[in-house]
């Protein structure tokens, strides 16, 4: 019985992960992210300060974090109870089963796709306007579509962009942004530096734009960057 009420009460806790992550997904997170972040928030740990801004800045996702968080309080105690002093007649079984057939059933109708896509409309709100777009992570500010792509581009010997000036290595009609040219410690943006600047071998390209034509137009310095195992995570971490 009481190895029984242990496995019943953790079941309940799995089931509010669940419907917790299904939630914050109606909300717009990816499913990785909301699990994790559920999970995070119940017991704790693995919160990032990047994602935690997808949270925070959600007035929908802030109320079910907050209540998360106080949920992964009660429920540490209730197991510490349960395993401490499981014949309290306070943790019947009877009423444990109860919740997890309610908790069970609120899952089943959050997957089914009318209650899905209603949902989805009234919880998919925007985040809140009180911060500039500068506290915003790269990953949500800039990526917006699954073709976008924000990666470092390295300049070898020979390359056909060597010499190449700087406002005009990517033209108008092509869904590339040059974000900034790295060489060595200085940083050089377009328009901002001299005019007659040009491309270097060493330098390394920033850019954002379609991953398509960006691998198509920088295909040989992107095959030297993958055989010199540079790394692309990189170029987030400069922005």
């Amino acid at each position: 019985m009481e190895l029984l009420l242990i496995v019943i009460y953790l079941g309940i806790v799995l089931l509010v992960i669940e419907i917790s992550a299904v939630l914050m997904m109606l909300t717009g997170l990816d499913h990785e992210i909301a699990r994790f972040q559920v999970t995070s928030l119940l017991t704790g740990t693995g919160f990032t300060t990047q994602e935690s801004e997808l949270i925070i800045r959600h007035p929908v996702r802030r109320r079910i974090g907050i209540f998360l968080i106080l949920f992964g309080v009660f429920s540490l105690a209730v197991i510490i109870t349960l395993v401490s002093n499981l014949l309290e007649k306070r943790f019947r079984l009877p009423e444990l089963l109860i919740i997890t057939g309610i908790l069970v059933l609120l899952l089943v109708l959050l997957k089914l796709k009318p209650m899905h896509k209603r949902l989805s409309e009234k919880l998919h709100a925007p985040l809140e306007e009180d911060e500039g777009v500068e506290e915003l992570p790269v990953s949500e500010l800039l990526y917006k579509d699954e073709e976008d792509w924000i990666t470092d581009i390295p300049i070898m010997e020979n390359s056909e962009y060597e010499h190449c000036h700087i406002d005009e290595l990517c033209t108008e009609d092509e869904d590339i942004n040059l974000l900034f040219v790295q060489r060595g410690s200085l940083r050089i943006r377009r328009r901002s530096e001299n005019s007659d600047t040009t491309i270097e071998a060493g330098d390394v390209l920033y850019v954002y734009g379609n991953r398509k034509q960006i691998s198509e137009k920088f295909s040989k310095e992107l095959e030297y960057r993958h055989e010199n195992m540079i790394d692309e995570n990189k170029a987030v971490s400069l922005l």
